[in-house]
């Protein structure tokens, strides 16, 4: 599945709401999914926030696919990209401090996901690759 939207700050809901449904194949549990859905929220909002500037004239793009047990998202933009990605992936920095943001978009969604990875060009965007196993509800009853 692929979708592209606006970089628009009420999108945010909609990608969460769309993986949500999209995962649901699945039959994760609330945690997997509760942890997919805030996973996404950040990556949007930082693609929104940080790629574009609240630009609502950017795209933000979200591929999922399913692999067996396994959801993978790859979410990117093609925003101002990341200046220095080793202190942007630390906890509690952020870059728009005026805006109270607080710096954890990157560590949680490392800590909610099973795989995790960033890449950036200065001037070219940034895409977050990540991966969720899901143990399906029926599998834990059985």
């Amino acid at each position: 599945m692929t979708l592209t939207f606006s970089a628009r700050s009420e999108n945010e809901a909609f990608a969460r709401v769309a993986i949500a449904s999209f995962v649901s194949q699945l039959d994760p549990t609330l945690e997997e999914l509760n942890d997919l859905k805030t996973a996404v929220s950040e990556a949007v909002t930082n693609a929104i926030i940080h790629g574009y500037d609240s630009d609502p004239s950017g795209k933000v793009t979200i591929e999922a696919s399913i692999e067996g047990d396994s959801v993978s998202l790859i979410i990117s933009d093609n925003g101002h990209g990341i200046e220095d990605l080793d202190l942007a992936r630390q906890p509690l920095y952020t870059s728009k401090p005026e805006l109270e943001r607080s710096g954890m978009g990157f560590t949680i969604m490392e800590n909610f996901m099973d795989r995790f990875e960033v890449s950036s060009d200065l001037g070219g965007g940034t895409r977050l690759s990540m991966l969720k196993r899901i143990e399906s509800k029926k599998a834990l009853y059985n």
